[in-house]
Order: structure tokens, then C-alpha cells, then sequence
């Protein structure tokens, strides 16, 4: 399965219903992330990375081939560690929309395929597939 097999597959579902487990098994399985909006406050990823980020009003998530950079708790409100990795990793710029068009999109410089998830006959968010290869993770 590749990104764009996978992002044709999913366009036009509605919200809610993004993805099956067993796609998101298929995904990690083919080393592909999906990235979308969910409700008004979180970005979702699944397949190859599983998780959530809070993301109200929109936020940037920093990628690396192990995942999501989680900012640590090292008791200092500046982690020079946290900024050198901050500073090598991809990211992912999820745009929130309070008027017109998508209220998600996502902006970003990993090659990716995107696919649109739907809310009452409308565009919700406009979601991405990417490969973990482009991460520099290899298989």
C-alpha cells in the first residue's frame, strides 16, 4: 500500500469515521502515518505513529523517526536539549479554520497525499498520508 492508495481510500469519509483498526494496522504495516483534525481541539495520527496532540486553534506537531517530540518536563521553561531536537526534527503545521473552507489543513514539508474527511455534507478537514521513509526511518 502506498500514500496515495491509502489517502484515495480514505477521501470523503465522514468524522468519526476516518479509519478502521485494521486499516491502521495496514498503515503501520506499510510504515505510512495519516494524519487528520478531530473535533475542534486534537490532531490524530495513526498507523506507523499512534497518537494525539492537542492542537486548539491550531499548533505544530515536531516529528522524528521515533514519533511524536513530547516536550520533557526538565523543570526549566527553556530544555536546551528539547531545542536541539525541536530544531532537527519535521513538522507539521496544523492550521485551524473558524470560518470558511476545511476548519483543518496542514502545511508541511514531508511528501505526503491528502484526502478529505467530511462533516454534514462538507469538508471538515483536509488530511494527509505520509511514509515514515521520509522521517529517515528505513524498513
Amino acid at each position: 500500500m502506498t500514500a496515495k492508495e491509502l489517502a484515495i481510500e480514505l477521501n470523503g469519509r465522514d468524522t468519526g469515521e476516518e479509519m478502521e483498526w485494521g486499516e491502521a494496522q495496514d498503515a503501520r504495516a506499510a510504515g505510512l502515518v495519516v494524519v487528520y483534525g478531530y473535533s475542534d481541539d486534537n490532531v490524530e495520527l495513526c498507523g506507523a505513529i499512534n497518537d494525539e496532540v492537542g492542537a486548539y486553534n491550531g499548533t505544530t506537531v515536531y516529528l522524528t523517526p521515533d514519533g511524536v517530540l513530547q516536550e520533557p518536563d526538565c523543570g526549566q521553561d527553556d530544555c536546551p536539549y528539547f531545542a536541539r531536537e525541536r530544531e532537527k526534527a519535521k513538522t507539521i503545521k496544523a492550521v485551524w479554520h473558524d470560518k470558511g473552507g476545511p476548519c483543518w489543513t496542514f502545511e508541511t514539508d514531508i511528501p505526503h497525499e491528502t484526502f478529505t474527511v467530511m462533516e454534514d455534507g462538507e469538508p471538515f478537514c483536509v488530511g494527509i498520508v505520509f511514509s515514515m521513509v521520509d522521517l529517515g526511518v528505513t524498513a
